[in-house]
């Protein structure tokens, strides 16, 4: 990673000129009052769910899986085997990401339980808060310097789309993954500006690093290899096999435990035919096949959303339009992936600033605001809950508790038809929208 300085910093050309030029403009100051608007409006709405999953939840419930990586951590800073301890009764969950991710838990293992929670919560808010920043880009940018206010509704906004709440319900892990690859493919070539000053990474380096934190961001890896995009994949390469050899010399016996055992386990994941598991997979795993059965379908079905999506996001790059690149690869893993619970679903963010745009063209609109309605049922529950009453036939409740399912593959469609069209990659050519000028 490499930080410029900007014009007018110590050592950059031109500074001493520039000081000494007369009538030369200060460097431009962030918009304080649009920020801070846009925060209190992300705040606000970000309070109920905050109170329901943090204040009201039931103590044996409360961010269970913010537990499960947090006592990763703890058990390397006590030696403990980091794939065979359990979480506290009633949940009893297992650690299942690489040793890379308990590495990095380890701060949280050294906060008290109860101030881990909502330090997570935070993070995860403001992380909401850059990935709406990065895939409604073009239509924050038609506020002017009114955008920080204009992103902060929108983020109020998806914090109550149902994969949000439920990633603040259980202190997940998965706006960190969209972040990262969201800000490599998107601003990965110019980098992002810091005050005075403009971070760079080598592109494709924050993917590798999503990679080696969990392993479904790998899409991205096939994506790069279908489009050609070598030195994007050299550097995601290098940079997910760089932390984890690393993290093999820190802690050798938990990765080999990973890497040969803890990895080759699915059920490590949970019950698989559960409501909540939305993938192709999950949605045949209900219908209590034969296994054989399954297993032929699960391979011919996710092969061909694999080769369907790779084919929109490969147009998508040759269209310009990296904000749709990251959401057809987000949605392939969201498909082919044996377990894709409700949470995973918060890739659907990127689809939604993708299908948006700038917000001028009606039809796109549309279905943005018709995928933003869809996207905050929380299908599963309703179509369990259709099961359980039994006034409705089987085969109608089965389709609404796998609707997010249905979700993934329409917006492969929309991705397609309305962002692949003329003009359509401008999103990722303007800056940051952390840096909005007076």
């Amino acid at each position: 990673m490499v930080v410029d300085g900007g014009a007018g910093a110590p050592g950059a050309p031109g500074a001493s000129g520039a000081r000494g030029r007369a009538g030369a403009r200060p460097p431009a100051r962030p918009a304080v009052l649009p920020v801070l608007l846009g925060v209190l409006a992300l705040l606000a709405a970000a309070a109920p769910v905050v109170h329901r999953y943090l204040v009201a939840y039931p103590d044996d419930q409360w961010q269970v899986d913010l537990e499960v990586y947090r006592e990763a951590g703890r058990s390397l800073l006590l030696g403990r085997p980091v794939y065979e301890v359990l979480t506290e009764s009633p949940q009893l969950l297992p650690f299942t990401y690489p040793t890379f991710s308990a590495v990095l838990a380890v701060p949280l293992a050294l906060l008290p339980w109860g101030a881990a929670g909502w330090v997570w919560t935070g993070v995860q808010l403001s992380l909401l808060w850059l990935v709406v920043g990065l895939a409604f880009r073009p239509l924050l940018a038609r506020a002017g310097r009114w955008a920080p206010l204009a992103q902060g509704v929108v983020a109020a906004a998806c914090v109550w789309v149902s994969p949000v709440g439920e990633n603040v319900r259980f202190g997940q892990v998965n706006l960190v993954l969209v972040s990262l690859c969201l800000l490599d493919l998107v601003r990965g070539a110019d980098g992002v500006r810091a005050g005075r000053y403009r971070v760079r990474w080598p592109r494709g380096a924050l993917v590798g690093l999503a990679v080696a934190i969990k392993l479904t961001p790998g899409v991205f890896l096939v994506h790069f290899a279908v489009t050609r995009q070598w030195r994007e994949l050299r550097n995601a390469v290098l940079a997910a096999a760089g932390v984890t050899v690393a993290t093999f010399l820190l802690a050798p016996e938990a990765s080999l435990e990973f890497w040969t055992a803890a990895l080759l386990d699915p059920e490590r994941l949970g019950p698989n035919a559960g409501s909540s598991n939305q993938s192709i997979r999950g949605f045949l795993l209900r219908l209590y096949l034969p296994e054989a059965v399954t297993t032929l379908v699960w391979a011919l079905a996710a092969a061909a959303a694999a080769v369907l999506g790779f084919a929109v996001a490969r147009r998508l790059h040759r269209r310009g339009s990296p904000v749709g690149e990251v959401a057809a690869c987000g949605v392939v893993a969201l498909l082919v992936s044996p377990v894709s619970w409700l949470h995973h679903f918060v890739w659907g963010l990127v689809v939604l600033g993708a299908v948006l745009g700038a917000g001028r063209e009606r039809r796109r609109v549309v279905v943005a605001l018709v995928g933003f309605a869809l996207l905050s049922v929380a299908w599963p529950w309703w179509g369990a809950n259709l099961l359980a009453g039994g006034g409705v036939p089987v085969p109608l409740a089965r389709a609404v508790q796998s609707g997010d399912l249905w979700w993934a593959c329409l917006s492969l469609v929309a991705l397609a038809r309305l962002v692949d069209g003329p003009g359509g990659g401008r999103e990722g050519r303007a800056e940051l929208p952390l840096d909005h000028r007076k």
